[in-house]
């Protein structure tokens, strides 16, 4: 193993860590926080593959944007972050085979789609190319996502303004 394929597993392990980290953590705003490092630790990830301009879209738009506009969304609603605030429904063991289930199957297609596939160090992640794809290709998504953000920054104040007025 070489030293990139260490760095890309810790990596790896940090962002899975992490993750899990956020999916059980009793409060909403430490969640958000695990958030954050699952997603940097992915950013370090596609610098390894070298792609560094995929990795600071990484960190400069989920990292600085939509993490920020989940806490921010959090803060502005006042609802209760606590450990015992979330409703416990039961579910827990359902949610956890069907996440298993499909964290399978993505694995499975990763492996089967390239299965032994090595990365030679060639630049795939550089900004005229993703450019090119960004501008042609996904401008429509890329606005929608920002309608949607938009939105949801807004239902946060609308919702936290309502029910301060009663």
């Amino acid at each position: 193993m070489t030293l990139t394929e260490i760095v890309f597993l810790v990596f790896a392990v940090i962002a899975v860590g992490s993750a899990l980290l956020s999916m059980t953590s009793g409060q909403l705003v430490h969640a958000a926080l695990w958030l954050v490092v699952t997603l940097g630790a992915v950013a370090g990830c596609f610098v390894l593959m070298t792609a560094e301009f995929v990795a600071w879209v990484q960190v400069l738009v989920y990292v600085g944007s939509v993490v920020v506009l989940v806490i921010f969304a959090l803060m502005l609603t006042r609802q209760p972050s606590g450990a015992r605030s979330a409703e416990v429904t039961g579910n827990r063991w359902v949610a956890a085979v069907l996440g298993a289930a499909a964290a399978i199957g993505l694995g499975a297609t990763m492996v089967a789609g390239f299965g032994g596939e090595q990365i030679e160090g060639r630049r795939i992640g550089t900004a005229g190319s993703i450019g090119d794809a960004l501008f042609n290709d996904w401008v429509l998504p890329f606005e929608i996502l920002s309608g949607v953000l938009l939105a949801a920054l807004i239902g946060a104040i609308v919702i936290s303004r309502s029910g301060s007025d009663r």
